[in-house]
């Protein structure tokens, strides 16, 4: 039988195909000969109870000039039960209008279809807050609202990120070392005048080593992460902020890390998970779409997509045993 996956992501015309991993995940659904559904955000909607959306069939081809093509002419409207899976990959802000399609693939779980991840876990799992469901795995937190909190909080631990709960790719995040006279603004930038939680962590000085990207699929770990180095001047290792990436294999404490976070992911439903360490320490655990499949692949001849599909296939059949 043919698989049916739909896949909802960012508009696929303004991927950057030589490291988009929803697209290396599209290239192996297609080698694989999966009937590809392909959706935008704004084409899901929920109409008399039931999780519904307009697609386009989607060709894919591993080519810098012309990486897609829709098969059909014009969208159609489809229920999502009639997927046998929906990749959700829509990239952060992870903000009300994510929320609300969330309820909606969870419709779509109800009736049958494997989301991955998982509706309601990607609403659960916020990646930076995420993190203290492991407590033995990070370093000294503070979540608050409060300017005076943060000051103490400085004031303990010297040298500090401060970042958003709801970003990606580097944006907004701010070491602060004690005495810097621009804490104040930081913070009421970073928190809109306290109107905003945020997050504060101990700077970890192992950054210099990379910000590495370990990719776990249903609990398992890939064996070679990327880390993620940060240009000279600067203390994030994120790719989007100008951060060189360099393979590496993982190391014990890496596998270690994994294992304690393993149980919790797969009890979730959260099958496909790019978790950030920086020396000994998770930093964040990201659920909604991770990246680095592309360069992984590159450097030590993997096909992580295909790792990623005969785990959705495993669960698929015993779903149906």
């Amino acid at each position: 039988m043919t698989i049916k996956l739909g896949i909802l992501m960012d508009p696929i015309q303004s991927i950057k195909v030589k490291k988009d991993s929803s697209f290396a995940m599209l290239l192996e659904a297609q080698q694989r000969q999966y009937d590809l559904y392909y959706m935008e955000m704004s084409d899901v909607f929920i109409d008399n109870n039931e999780a519904k959306a307009f697609t386009q069939r989607l060709e894919v081809e591993d080519n810098l000039e012309h990486w897609y093509q829709f098969t059909s002419p014009i969208k159609q409207v489809i229920k999502l039960s009639d997927l046998d899976v929906i990749l959700m990959r829509k990239d952060p802000p992870f903000d009300m209008e994510y929320i609300y399609a969330t309820y909606i693939l969870e419709l779509a779980t109800q009736a049958g279809t494997l989301v991955v991840n998982h509706p309601r876990s990607l609403r659960d799992a916020n990646e930076k807050l995420f993190t203290h469901q492991f407590p033995k795995c990070t370093v000294p937190t503070l979540v608050s609202r409060n300017k005076e909190q943060f000051k103490a909080f400085l004031q303990q631990h010297k040298d500090i990120i401060i970042k958003p709960l709801g970003g990606m790719g580097g944006h907004s995040i701010f070491r602060v070392q004690e005495g810097d006279h621009n804490f104040n603004v930081i913070l009421e930038t970073v928190t809109d005048q306290g109107e905003q939680y945020i997050m504060a962590q101990r700077f970890i000085p192992e950054i210099t080593q990379g910000d590495k990207r370990i990719l776990i699929i249903n609990g398992v770990p890939v064996d070679y992460a990327l880390a993620r180095i940060p240009p000279k001047g600067e203390t994030r290792g994120n790719l989007a902020a100008g951060g060189t990436g360099q393979g590496i294999p993982l190391s014990k404490r890496d596998y270690w890390l994994c294992e304690q976070v393993a149980p919790r992911l797969k009890a979730m439903g959260l099958i496909f998970v790019g978790m950030d360490v920086i020396g000994d320490y998770i930093t964040e655990i990201n659920v909604t779409s991770p990246t680095c499949i592309r360069e992984l692949d590159t450097l030590y001849q993997l096909n992580i997509s295909a790792l990623l599909f005969n785990s959705i296939e495993e669960i698929l059949q015993d779903s149906t045993s």
